[in-house]
């Protein structure tokens, strides 16, 4: 009997990705990046992969901090109010 993995047997087990259709200028500009920064293709692309990421996962906690301020202040919030409860909300 064999029993199909789970999401929390296999969490710790490297993903891989696989991306057709990169045309050969982009290949070439990212390759070209990777040697730049004395690194495989590979660990070049999972840094940026990483970057990018964490980068999206700001951006959506930067948008619940501006809703959240909002509702707070009950309507629009400017700019400085905004930018301090963001200050606050990372010193946590």
């Amino acid at each position: 009997m064999q029993i199909a993995p789970t999401r929390a047997s296999i969490a710790g087990v490297p993903k891989t990705l696989q991306i057709r259709d990169v045309p050969d200028d982009v290949h070439d500009a990212l390759a070209r990046s990777a040697v730049a920064d004395g690194l495989s293709l590979t660990r070049y692309l999972q840094r940026e992969l990483e970057l990018l990421a964490r980068r999206a996962q700001r951006v959506r906690a930067n948008g619940l901090v501006i809703r959240d301020t909002q509702a707070r202040v009950r309507g629009r919030a400017d700019r400085d109010t905004i930018l301090s409860v963001l200050d606050e909300g990372r010193r946590r």
